[in-house]
């Protein structure tokens, strides 16, 4: 296929079922080549027959396993037009509890992961004076809560890298979205109680335990924004010729901007009735 007429994309984390696998579907629906990863080939193996997609085994937490994709993405296609950090891990816990393993475990996949793909990408766009690196953070930095603080701290930091980066590689021809998903569709519930079960007997916080279990689930009520739903107006926004510097939507995406706005006790006061603490 001659890729010189269509857009190279590059997407972390896409198994299927979740964000980042709705998110290539989208963009191959759109003319794109698409370089779909996740740590295992497996999980993407319903997109194997369709020339659209060029699938690739990538770890995030390993330089040589990003240095390895790239390698094979610039062989096969000469160029990456855009990238999309949609890897993560969700994790569900108590701050004063939490083992510190899962903590870092969180920022390395959601902060450093991301992070690593940029410092790979950006040299490459940069030669070319062209490209486009979408960050995938969480509309619950807006208005952090309880039994989900490790996960949305770490968002929280891609938020402000994705803040930084956008001022800082403008001067080399590349643009960067933060796109804030609200409640939307996906798999993240499925991992994040698996997390869960491995995690310590709760001390302090023994009789909060079926609020913190359910914390895991939150997104993913029959409200929840449909994956493909989310995909295609995500894919829309970040393929315009001057697309936007944020970029957020799906289910309680507008109340909790809102409630970003809020007095601290009237936000606490909110909060702490949806998330039974």
């Amino acid at each position: 296929m001659d890729p010189y007429d269509k857009q190279v994309v590059l997407i972390t984390g896409c198994s299927a079922g979740g964000i980042g696998h709705a998110l290539a579907r989208a963009f191959a629906a759109n003319n794109c080549l698409v370089v779909a990863t996740s740590r295992s080939r497996g999980s993407m193996a319903d997109l194997e027959q369709d020339h659209r997609f060029f699938l690739q085994e990538l770890d995030v937490l390993s330089d040589a396993s990003v240095q390895d994709v790239l390698s094979r993405v610039l062989e096969r296609y000469g160029r990456i037009d855009v990238l999309v950090n949609n890897a993560g891990v969700q994790c569900v816990a108590p701050l004063a509890e939490i083992p510190l393993s899962a903590l870092q475990n969180t920022f390395n996949t959601n902060v450093f992961g991301s992070m690593r793909l940029v410092q790979a990408v950006a040299p490459h766009m940069a030669s070319r004076k062209k490209g486009k690196i979408v960050n995938v953070g969480s509309i619950t930095v807006m208005a952090p809560g309880p039994w989900s603080g490790a996960y949305t701290a770490s968002k929280a930091a891609l938020h402000a890298l994705t803040d930084t980066l956008r001022l800082e590689l403008r001067p080399l021809g590349i643009d960067v979205i933060n796109v804030v998903p609200g409640a939307v569709t996906s798999n993240i519930a499925n991992s994040a109680i698996a997390t869960y079960s491995r995690m310590p007997e709760w001390k302090l916080y023994k009789p909060f335990e079926a609020a913190i279990r359910e914390r895991a689930s939150f997104s993913q009520g029959i409200r929840s924004t449909p994956t493909e739903e989310f995909a295609k107006k995500t894919v829309a926004a970040v393929l315009k010729k001057n697309p936007p510097a944020w970029f957020s939507y799906g289910h309680l995406s507008t109340i909790v901007a809102i409630m970003h706005h809020l007095p601290l006790f009237i936000k606490d006061f909110i909060i702490r009735k949806a998330m039974k603490c």
